[in-house]
């Protein structure tokens, strides 16, 4: 159990997760001592973190992190080099969705090198995020309506998706398809977050929310079956696999129980 006092990091300066006041809470996450949930969890919620948490939590997903960070810049020094440029002449291309942001301040951005008319290279490879998902350094975390960044958008009323179309969509939409895609190739092999010694234990908003002391808020579609039902966000774990979950923000909810979505009861 960690020491009443290891409140989660949240309410400090930005720390990393090689801390040690990290690997202090995610010990125990669901000790009294810490403040309250806000709503509070359900227990089905609780038990599936709970296999999560403890001892060397922390570490897991910082070592994850760092080798993430590791084959990033490995990709852009590639780039470099594959470019003849330099790190001072070097520049990025960032490509958006619906979303600009998120709610911490973030880019929602699919990143890639920018290549000049003029290079002998013909086709600029895959983006930064799809390399590190082939690869299995990153998990996925979908979130409607940013689904494809390389399509017109439609508004969000016109990109509702229709029920019982979950899993056609997925198919259909070759971004999303082929990230789904890599996920799964990843798991098969044992490489990157499915390492077979070393497993990814924690998503990094499952961090975000227990150190936040709220419940997550973003329903979830399960886009591995052709139903219409929306998930409750606090059942989020009840898809298996990551790459079939397409989380929903709450404002939007209302648009998809119009066309005809059922919110999951109990």
């Amino acid at each position: 159990m960690p020491p009443r006092s290891a409140s989660p990091p949240r309410n400090r300066r930005f720390i990393g997760l090689s801390d040690p006041l990290w690997e202090q809470f995610l010990i125990d996450p669901f000790d009294p001592g810490l403040p309250p949930f806000r709503p509070g969890l359900l227990p089905g919620l609780v038990a599936y973190l709970k296999g999560k948490t403890g001892p060397g939590a922390a570490l897991n997903h910082h070592q994850h992190a760092s080798n993430a960070e590791r084959a990033l810049e490995e990709e852009v020094r590639n780039d470099i080099a594959a470019l003849n440029q330099t790190e001072e002449t070097f520049r990025f291309l960032l490509s958006f969705a619906h979303e600009v942001m998120d709610r911490y301040g973030r880019l929602l951005a699919f990143v890639n090198r920018l290549q000049p008319s003029e290079t002998k290279l013909k086709r600029r490879p895959i983006s930064y995020n799809e390399r590190l998902l082939k690869t299995g350094q990153i998990s996925p975390y979908f979130i409607w309506p940013n689904i494809n960044p390389f399509r017109r958008q439609d508004s969000p009323t016109k990109a509702v998706i229709p029920p019982g179309k979950a899993a056609e969509l997925a198919k259909k939409e070759k971004t999303l398809s082929d990230a789904r895609k890599w996920v799964r190739s990843a798991r098969k092999k044992k490489t990157g977050l499915f390492d077979a010694q070393n497993p990814l234990r924690l998503f990094p908003f499952e961090i975000r929310f227990l150190s936040q002391r709220r419940p997550p808020d973003r329903w979830v579609i399960d886009l591995s079956k052709s139903d219409n039902t929306l998930i409750r966000p606090q059942n989020y774990y009840t898809v298996p696999n990551m790459e079939d979950r397409l989380f929903i923000p709450a404002e939007f909810v209302p648009l998809f129980v119009e066309a005809g979505w059922q919110r999951q009861q109990g």
